[in-house]
Protein backbone atom coordinates (compact mmCIF):
# COMPACT_ATOMS: atom_id res chain seq x y z
CA UNK A 1 0.00 0.00 0.00
CA UNK A 2 1.25 3.63 -0.55
CA UNK A 3 1.02 5.03 2.62
CA UNK A 4 1.38 8.30 1.13
CA UNK A 5 -1.60 8.72 -0.99
CA UNK A 6 -3.76 6.83 2.19
CA UNK A 7 -6.31 8.95 4.41
CA UNK A 8 -6.14 8.98 7.82
CA UNK A 9 -8.57 6.55 9.78
CA UNK A 10 -9.68 6.35 13.72
CA UNK A 11 -8.98 3.75 15.66
CA UNK A 12 -10.85 2.26 18.90
CA UNK A 13 -9.73 0.45 21.69
CA UNK A 14 -11.90 -1.08 24.06
CA UNK A 15 -11.03 -2.13 27.30
CA UNK A 16 -13.25 -3.87 29.49
CA UNK A 17 -13.29 -6.24 32.22
CA UNK A 18 -14.60 -10.20 30.91
CA UNK A 19 -17.72 -11.61 32.17
CA UNK A 20 -17.33 -15.17 33.13
CA UNK A 21 -20.23 -16.10 30.73
CA UNK A 22 -19.31 -16.46 27.24
CA UNK A 23 -22.53 -15.24 25.50
CA UNK A 24 -22.53 -12.60 28.55
CA UNK A 25 -18.97 -11.51 27.19
CA UNK A 26 -19.91 -11.82 23.51
CA UNK A 27 -22.88 -9.26 23.66
CA UNK A 28 -20.80 -6.94 25.89
CA UNK A 29 -18.59 -7.01 22.65
CA UNK A 30 -20.94 -6.52 20.74
CA UNK A 31 -22.21 -3.72 22.72
CA UNK A 32 -19.16 -2.15 23.23
CA UNK A 33 -18.12 -2.07 18.70
CA UNK A 34 -21.14 -0.23 18.65
CA UNK A 35 -19.92 1.88 20.69
CA UNK A 36 -16.95 2.78 19.39
CA UNK A 37 -18.11 2.90 15.79
CA UNK A 38 -20.41 5.14 17.60
CA UNK A 39 -17.70 7.78 18.89
CA UNK A 40 -15.94 7.95 15.14
CA UNK A 41 -14.14 4.70 15.47
CA UNK A 42 -13.51 2.73 11.75
CA UNK A 43 -11.27 -0.29 13.19
CA UNK A 44 -12.12 -1.32 16.65
CA UNK A 45 -9.93 -3.80 18.46
CA UNK A 46 -10.82 -6.51 21.07
CA UNK A 47 -8.53 -7.45 24.29
CA UNK A 48 -7.29 -10.48 23.66
CA UNK A 49 -9.52 -14.14 24.13
CA UNK A 50 -12.66 -11.48 25.01
CA UNK A 51 -14.92 -14.56 25.25
CA UNK A 52 -14.06 -15.45 28.61
CA UNK A 53 -11.78 -15.22 31.67
CA UNK A 54 -8.32 -15.42 31.44
CA UNK A 55 -8.34 -19.75 31.07
CA UNK A 56 -4.62 -20.18 30.69
CA UNK A 57 -3.82 -19.51 34.77
CA UNK A 58 -4.01 -23.62 34.78
CA UNK A 59 -3.54 -26.77 32.74
CA UNK A 60 -7.62 -27.83 32.49
CA UNK A 61 -8.40 -30.18 29.79
CA UNK A 62 -11.83 -29.49 29.90
CA UNK A 63 -10.95 -25.56 29.24
CA UNK A 64 -10.63 -26.93 25.23
CA UNK A 65 -14.69 -27.48 24.95
CA UNK A 66 -14.71 -23.42 24.69
CA UNK A 67 -12.76 -23.35 21.79
CA UNK A 68 -15.03 -22.68 18.26
CA UNK A 69 -14.28 -22.83 14.72
CA UNK A 70 -13.10 -19.73 12.61
CA UNK A 71 -15.84 -18.82 10.90
CA UNK A 72 -17.54 -19.73 13.67
CA UNK A 73 -20.01 -17.85 16.42
CA UNK A 74 -18.29 -15.26 17.37
CA UNK A 75 -17.27 -14.06 13.71
CA UNK A 76 -20.58 -14.61 12.72
CA UNK A 77 -21.85 -12.30 15.80
CA UNK A 78 -18.97 -9.78 14.81
CA UNK A 79 -19.06 -9.43 11.24
CA UNK A 80 -23.45 -8.45 11.18
CA UNK A 81 -22.20 -6.06 13.55
CA UNK A 82 -18.91 -5.06 11.60
CA UNK A 83 -21.34 -4.56 8.51
CA UNK A 84 -24.02 -2.78 10.39
CA UNK A 85 -21.77 0.18 11.86
CA UNK A 86 -19.15 -0.09 9.12
CA UNK A 87 -16.45 -0.62 10.78
CA UNK A 88 -13.22 -3.70 10.84
CA UNK A 89 -13.51 -5.59 14.11
CA UNK A 90 -10.17 -7.49 15.70
CA UNK A 91 -11.38 -10.30 17.39
CA UNK A 92 -9.10 -12.63 19.83
CA UNK A 93 -10.34 -15.79 19.32
CA UNK A 94 -10.09 -19.16 21.29
CA UNK A 95 -9.56 -21.43 18.12
CA UNK A 96 -10.13 -25.01 17.13
CA UNK A 97 -8.50 -25.52 13.75
CA UNK A 98 -9.27 -29.54 14.05
CA UNK A 99 -9.26 -32.04 16.35
CA UNK A 100 -6.58 -31.53 19.22
CA UNK A 101 -4.99 -28.36 17.46
CA UNK A 102 -6.27 -24.90 18.79
CA UNK A 103 -4.47 -21.48 18.28
CA UNK A 104 -4.87 -18.69 19.96
CA UNK A 105 -6.50 -16.58 16.79
CA UNK A 106 -6.90 -12.81 15.63
CA UNK A 107 -9.29 -12.66 13.13
CA UNK A 108 -9.36 -9.77 10.60
CA UNK A 109 -13.39 -8.80 10.14
CA UNK A 110 -13.37 -6.50 7.45
CA UNK A 111 -16.35 -3.33 7.42
CA UNK A 112 -18.28 -5.57 5.37
CA UNK A 113 -18.64 -8.38 7.49
CA UNK A 114 -16.19 -10.61 5.33
CA UNK A 115 -13.11 -12.15 6.59
CA UNK A 116 -10.07 -11.08 4.96
CA UNK A 117 -7.48 -13.81 6.70
CA UNK A 118 -6.37 -14.62 9.56
CA UNK A 119 -3.24 -14.43 12.06
CA UNK A 120 -2.14 -16.87 14.77
CA UNK A 121 -0.30 -16.07 17.44
CA UNK A 122 3.46 -17.10 16.97
CA UNK A 123 4.70 -16.41 20.15
CA UNK A 124 3.77 -18.91 23.14
CA UNK A 125 4.28 -18.02 26.76
CA UNK A 126 4.74 -20.38 29.60
CA UNK A 127 5.03 -18.83 32.73
CA UNK A 128 2.90 -18.65 36.09
CA UNK A 129 -0.59 -18.20 35.52
CA UNK A 130 0.19 -18.29 31.91
CA UNK A 131 0.26 -21.45 31.06
CA UNK A 132 -0.42 -21.35 27.20
CA UNK A 133 1.49 -23.76 25.94
CA UNK A 134 -0.72 -25.85 27.56
CA UNK A 135 -3.54 -24.76 25.12
CA UNK A 136 -2.25 -23.34 22.34
CA UNK A 137 -0.31 -24.72 18.99
CA UNK A 138 2.32 -22.39 17.89
CA UNK A 139 0.86 -20.26 14.95
CA UNK A 140 1.66 -21.14 11.74
CA UNK A 141 0.54 -18.22 9.60
CA UNK A 142 4.16 -16.26 9.79
CA UNK A 143 3.79 -12.15 10.65
CA UNK A 144 0.46 -10.72 9.02
CA UNK A 145 -0.69 -7.27 7.25
CA UNK A 146 -3.98 -6.91 5.51
CA UNK A 147 -5.79 -4.61 3.48
CA UNK A 148 -8.99 -3.44 5.21
CA UNK A 149 -11.85 -0.27 4.06
CA UNK A 150 -9.45 1.98 5.98
CA UNK A 151 -6.41 1.16 6.03
CA UNK A 152 -3.43 -1.69 5.87
CA UNK A 153 -3.28 -2.85 9.51
CA UNK A 154 -0.60 -5.65 11.04
CA UNK A 155 -1.81 -7.94 13.24
CA UNK A 156 -0.07 -9.68 16.40
CA UNK A 157 -1.20 -10.55 19.44
CA UNK A 158 -0.03 -10.28 23.49
CA UNK A 159 3.55 -12.08 23.96
CA UNK A 160 4.26 -10.99 20.63
CA UNK A 161 4.48 -7.68 22.05
CA UNK A 162 7.86 -8.24 23.50
CA UNK A 163 9.48 -9.06 20.40
CA UNK A 164 10.98 -6.80 17.91
CA UNK A 165 11.57 -8.93 15.24
CA UNK A 166 7.28 -9.82 14.78
CA UNK A 167 7.14 -5.91 15.01
CA UNK A 168 9.54 -5.38 12.44
CA UNK A 169 9.05 -7.81 9.90
CA UNK A 170 4.57 -6.82 10.39
CA UNK A 171 5.78 -3.08 9.79
CA UNK A 172 7.67 -4.45 6.58
CA UNK A 173 4.63 -5.56 5.08
CA UNK A 174 2.96 -2.30 4.45
CA UNK A 175 1.03 -2.16 7.81
CA UNK A 176 0.52 1.24 9.46
CA UNK A 177 -0.29 0.27 12.82
CA UNK A 178 0.72 -2.76 14.54
CA UNK A 179 -2.39 -4.32 16.93
CA UNK A 180 -1.48 -5.90 20.17
CA UNK A 181 -4.45 -7.35 21.78
CA UNK A 182 -3.56 -8.58 25.02
CA UNK A 183 -4.48 -10.22 28.95
CA UNK A 184 -1.22 -9.01 30.80
CA UNK A 185 -1.82 -7.76 34.59
CA UNK A 186 -0.06 -8.47 37.82
CA UNK A 187 0.16 -11.26 40.08
CA UNK A 188 -0.92 -10.17 43.19
CA UNK A 189 1.93 -11.15 45.56
CA UNK A 190 4.42 -9.45 42.88
CA UNK A 191 2.68 -5.62 42.50
CA UNK A 192 4.43 -3.98 45.16
CA UNK A 193 7.60 -5.07 44.46
CA UNK A 194 7.83 -5.05 40.96
CA UNK A 195 4.30 -3.92 39.85
CA UNK A 196 5.69 -0.60 38.23
CA UNK A 197 8.49 -1.45 36.23
CA UNK A 198 6.84 -4.79 35.04
CA UNK A 199 3.72 -2.08 33.08
CA UNK A 200 6.51 0.68 32.63
CA UNK A 201 8.31 -1.94 30.60
CA UNK A 202 5.53 -3.22 28.51
CA UNK A 203 4.43 -0.16 27.71
CA UNK A 204 8.60 1.09 26.71
CA UNK A 205 8.87 -1.79 24.94
CA UNK A 206 5.93 -1.23 22.57
CA UNK A 207 6.86 2.35 22.27
CA UNK A 208 10.48 1.66 21.14
CA UNK A 209 8.78 -0.67 18.03
CA UNK A 210 6.65 2.47 17.37
CA UNK A 211 9.75 4.27 17.12
CA UNK A 212 12.16 1.63 15.47
CA UNK A 213 9.26 1.06 12.53
CA UNK A 214 8.07 4.86 12.26
CA UNK A 215 4.91 2.83 13.34
CA UNK A 216 1.93 3.61 15.03
CA UNK A 217 1.34 0.81 18.09
CA UNK A 218 -2.22 0.02 19.81
CA UNK A 219 -2.15 -2.32 22.60
CA UNK A 220 -5.70 -3.14 24.18
CA UNK A 221 -5.56 -5.22 27.84
CA UNK A 222 -8.47 -5.97 29.94
CA UNK A 223 -9.12 -5.00 33.45
CA UNK A 224 -10.44 -6.63 36.89
CA UNK A 225 -9.12 -9.49 38.84
CA UNK A 226 -9.79 -12.83 37.51
CA UNK A 227 -9.30 -15.65 40.01
CA UNK A 228 -9.67 -19.11 38.24
CA UNK A 229 -12.10 -21.54 39.35
CA UNK A 230 -9.04 -23.90 40.11
CA UNK A 231 -7.78 -21.31 42.36
CA UNK A 232 -4.86 -19.59 43.13
CA UNK A 233 -4.42 -15.84 43.51
CA UNK A 234 -5.74 -15.09 39.76
CA UNK A 235 -4.16 -12.23 37.97
CA UNK A 236 -4.94 -8.25 38.46
CA UNK A 237 -4.94 -7.34 34.55
CA UNK A 238 -3.60 -3.95 34.61
CA UNK A 239 -5.29 -2.51 32.05
CA UNK A 240 -3.57 0.72 30.46
CA UNK A 241 -4.25 0.03 27.05
CA UNK A 242 -2.51 2.96 24.58
CA UNK A 243 -1.76 4.09 21.22
CA UNK A 244 1.35 5.48 20.43
CA UNK A 245 2.67 7.13 17.25
CA UNK A 246 5.58 6.62 14.90
CA UNK A 247 8.02 9.19 17.19
CA UNK A 248 6.56 6.65 19.94
CA UNK A 249 4.40 9.80 21.56
CA UNK A 250 1.30 8.64 23.61
CA UNK A 251 -1.38 9.37 21.63
CA UNK A 252 -4.59 8.41 23.92
CA UNK A 253 -3.65 5.98 27.74
CA UNK A 254 -6.53 4.57 29.25
CA UNK A 255 -6.37 3.55 33.26
CA UNK A 256 -5.64 0.60 35.17
CA UNK A 257 -9.30 0.06 36.65
CA UNK A 258 -11.66 1.62 34.35
CA UNK A 259 -13.60 0.50 31.24
CA UNK A 260 -13.00 2.54 28.35
CA UNK A 261 -13.08 3.51 24.43
CA UNK A 262 -9.71 4.71 23.26
CA UNK A 263 -9.75 7.01 19.87
CA UNK A 264 -7.06 8.04 18.17
CA UNK A 265 -6.23 8.73 14.48
CA UNK A 266 -3.82 7.21 11.95
CA UNK A 267 -2.34 9.45 9.62
CA UNK A 268 -0.57 7.84 6.83
CA UNK A 269 1.18 11.08 5.72
CA UNK A 270 3.00 11.44 9.57
CA UNK A 271 4.23 8.48 8.95
CA UNK A 272 5.49 8.85 5.76
CA UNK A 273 7.09 12.28 7.30
CA UNK A 274 8.44 10.33 10.44
CA UNK A 275 9.89 8.11 7.98
CA UNK A 276 11.68 10.38 5.52
CA UNK A 277 13.61 12.16 8.40
CA UNK A 278 14.50 9.13 10.43
CA UNK A 279 14.99 6.84 7.83
CA UNK A 280 15.52 3.48 9.61
CA UNK A 281 14.14 1.32 7.17
CA UNK A 282 16.42 3.13 4.85
CA UNK A 283 19.63 2.63 6.69
CA UNK A 284 18.98 -1.24 7.82
CA UNK A 285 22.15 -3.30 6.85
CA UNK A 286 20.02 -6.05 5.45
CA UNK A 287 23.29 -8.22 4.10
CA UNK A 288 24.50 -8.42 8.04
CA UNK A 289 21.41 -9.92 10.02
CA UNK A 290 22.00 -13.06 9.00
CA UNK A 291 22.26 -14.09 12.85
CA UNK A 292 19.22 -12.99 13.87
CA UNK A 293 17.90 -16.38 12.87
CA UNK A 294 20.22 -18.06 15.21
CA UNK A 295 18.69 -19.40 18.28
CA UNK A 296 22.06 -18.07 20.19
CA UNK A 297 25.40 -17.09 18.73
CA UNK A 298 28.59 -19.19 20.03
CA UNK A 299 31.12 -16.49 21.69
CA UNK A 300 33.92 -18.00 19.98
Amino acid sequence: MNTHSAQPFTIGLVQISIPADPAESLAKAEEYVRQAARLGAQVVCLPELFRGPYFCQHENHDVFNQAEAIPGPSTETLGKVAAEEGVVVLASLFERRGPGVYHNTLAVIDADGTIPGLYRKMHIPDDPGYYEKFFFAPGDTGFKAFDTRFGRVGTLVCWDQWYPEAARLTALQGAMTLFYPTAIGWHPEEKAEFGREQLEAWITVQRGHAVANGIYVAAVNRIGHEISADGGPGIEFWGNSFVAGPMGEILAQASSNREEILLAEVNPTRLETVRRHWPFFRDRRIDAYGGITSRFLDQT
